[in-house]
């Protein structure tokens, strides 16, 4: 299967840090030994600051005295925002969803670096030539408002009835990792582009519009707002922490079994990066066994690496939520070299 298209460019306001990293310049950020910059996509820090970005920046920080500046948007904008910077590089790390990891590996946005303890983690989960390695796996999914929508649509067909009009809302492929998502999981389930784009431009009768980041349409699904939206596991069980009306599914073809695939958070060293050993001791911090046991516990996701096979109450109910969900693995290359091609399809059924 393929899938895919051009990311749009940041949203600057949604950015944090873009005036001071832009004061910044290489020059001088490079000569500061103790930070160490960040860009990446939602889902991993806490609203609360309770995520497992922040307990690992803030151990990392008081371990290694090196300062984490954090710059967060969907992972089409931080691609294309490193992209613009290239000439003047301004992050050290880059984490995104696939298929915008390998984009940033294929555009030379990347430096090879292993990770310690990245012989732990699954060769689909990193990249063969060592520019990318995963840190928190993830599934692709749905949530519903649990209390106005007891019970999940539980297909595709069932999102077109006329009561989720204005009731639903996913977010934009090609801009944010989990709304390119939506696309791949269309083109998995219906079979090819044709199919996939006749549903999804009957599904734009009921959507309310576009939306550059997924993290933001729990909160409206949480409050009834919206019905349903589009998501991930890992954050929208973070989420569902202070949001007790989120519930999460995974949508299937009428007749057919719910399907996911694995959407891992994935992180790479930045070619040219200002601190370029802070980056690489960030990574490693990232993987080790420590911060990968709290990967459940402290953000509703799944370890990256297999060795670490955590017990905790979020780990049993995670376990629990994926049974019976059918995983398949999109063929990345493809969907990377296909990209704009698949977007412009989705913009061109949907007229957006």
């Amino acid at each position: 299967m393929r899938t895919y298209a051009k990311p749009v460019a940041a949203v600057t306001g949604a950015l944090a840090l873009a005036a001071s990293l832009t004061a910044c310049g290489g020059s001088s950020a490079a000569s500061d030994e103790k930070v160490v910059t960040v860009y990446s996509a939602d889902g991993l820090k806490g609203e609360k600051g309770d995520g497992w970005y922040d307990k690992v920046f803030a151990d990392f920080e008081k371990e290694t005295g090196i300062k984490v500046k954090y710059v967060e948007g969907g992972s089409g904008e931080m691609v294309q925002r490193a992209l613009r910077e290239k000439s003047n590089t301004q992050a050290d790390v880059l984490v995104t969803l696939p298929p915008f990891i390998q984009q940033a590996g294929s555009k030379g946005l990347l430096q090879t670096y292993t990770p310690k303890g990245a012989d732990q983690v699954d060769g689909a989960d990193k990249a063969a030539d060592g520019s990318w390695t995963s840190v928190v796996n993830n599934y692709f999914g749905f949530i519903h408002n649990k209390k106005e929508l007891p019970e999940a649509p539980g297909t595709w067909e069932a999102l077109l009835d006329a009561k989720y009009k204005d009731k639903l809302q996913y977010s934009t492929p090609g801009v944010a990792g989990d709304g390119t998502a939506v696309l791949i999981k269309a083109l998995h389930d219906f079979g090819g582009q044709a199919p996939a784009m006749e549903y999804l431009k009957k599904l734009q009768a009921n959507n309310v519009g576009p939306s550059s980041s997924t993290s933001k349409l729990a909160p409206k699904v949480d409050k009834g707002e919206l019905l349903v939206a589009n998501g991930d596991v890992q954050m929208n069980f973070a989420q569902a922490a202070s949001m007790p009306n989120l519930a999460i599914w995974f949508p299937a073809k009428e007749g057919g079994r719910p399907t996911t695939f694995a959407l891992p958070y994935a992180a790479g060293l930045v070619d040219k990066a200002p601190h370029t050993e802070n980056g690489k001791k960030l990574l490693d911090f990232m993987l080790a066994e420590r911060a990968q046991r709290e990967v459940s516990a402290v953000g509703g996701g799944f370890p990256a690496r297999k060795d670490v096979k955590p017990t905790d109450a979020n780990a049993l109910a995670l376990a629990k939520l994926m049974e019976g969900v059918e995983v398949f693995e999109p063929d990345w290359t493809d969907i990377d070299a296909n990209l704009s091609s698949y977007v412009d399809a989705w913009k061109s059924a949907t007229g957006s």
